[in-house]
């Protein structure tokens, strides 16, 4: 999709592609055909960029068809190079980081005020805790006891144009979001029993609202990809196409 439609960021969905396949097949409570049911699980991508993991996914349970994944990034496509509410089982659009988790607050607040039980899983970057905006989220979410709202910290530890921790240094994080007010677990990011293990266990705290550190390896699965800063942005090229699919089909 990213090839076909010279776009960018393959990094950063290879990044998160096992949390996704974990929410959707082990974690979320959702119905294929009909991705509006009131009781439906909210998933929210904060960082946009790395939609393709999610236009995919949902392909992947039937939610839209796999013909439409070629129209991404096309003209006049609801398939867009940031994520769309546009398109079905989309709860939020976004983009601009940081808007993600206030939002999914906003989502588990009125969802304790009517006392529904779903849940809201947001997706975030650890790029994007840059934002002040999500650390007000992070408050608000504690002092409200928002314990049906859970938080996925992709920590690759690789931003836009250099580390994490040349741009802006965001550790200790775990203690920093203890202080917080948050319960904290960390896994691998890549590790599909873990993540099933940690998320089907939430709330692990009751009263408070969970994060979860998913260490992740930006580019996995692609050997010339991993760890390197210029994939947030490349396209692959035709050769360079047939050697990741090669290597991730290899690896299956």
């Amino acid at each position: 999709m990213v090839h076909r439609a010279k776009a960018s960021h393959i990094g950063s969905v290879l990044s998160i592609a096992d949390i996704v396949a974990v929410l959707y097949d082990k974690v979320m409570r959702y119905e294929s055909k009909n991705p509006s049911d009131p009781l439906r699980d909210r998933f929210i991508l904060s960082k946009g960029h790395a939609c393709v993991a999610v236009y995919a996914a949902l392909a992947e349970f039937s939610i839209i068809g796999y013909e439409q994944l070629l129209t991404y990034g096309q003209d006049f496509s609801v398939l867009m190079n940031h994520i769309s509410h546009k398109v079905p089982g989309v709860e939020f659009s976004t983009g601009s980081l940081g808007h993600g988790l206030p939002f999914g607050v906003g989502k588990s607040l009125a969802a304790k005020r009517q006392g529904a039980d779903w849940r809201t899983f947001v997706l975030m970057s650890d790029g994007e805790l840059d934002e002040g905006s999500n650390w007000e989220a992070f408050m608000f979410a504690a002092h409200h006891k928002l314990d049906n709202l859970v938080a996925i910290i992709d920590y690759n530890n690789m931003q836009s144009l250099t580390t994490v921790d040349k741009t802006l240094r965001i550790e200790p994080l775990a203690e920093k979001l203890t202080a917080f007010g948050w319960s904290v677990c960390e896994v691998d990011g890549h590790d599909h029993a873990e993540l099933t293990s940690a998320l089907n266990t939430i709330p692990w705290v009751h009263g408070r609202p969970s994060v979860l550190i998913a260490h992740t390896t930006k580019g996995k699965g692609v050997s010339f990809m991993e760890n390197q800063v210029e994939w947030h942005y490349r396209s692959p090229n035709t050769e360079e196409l047939a050697v990741a699919m090669a290597e991730i089909e290899g690896a299956q």
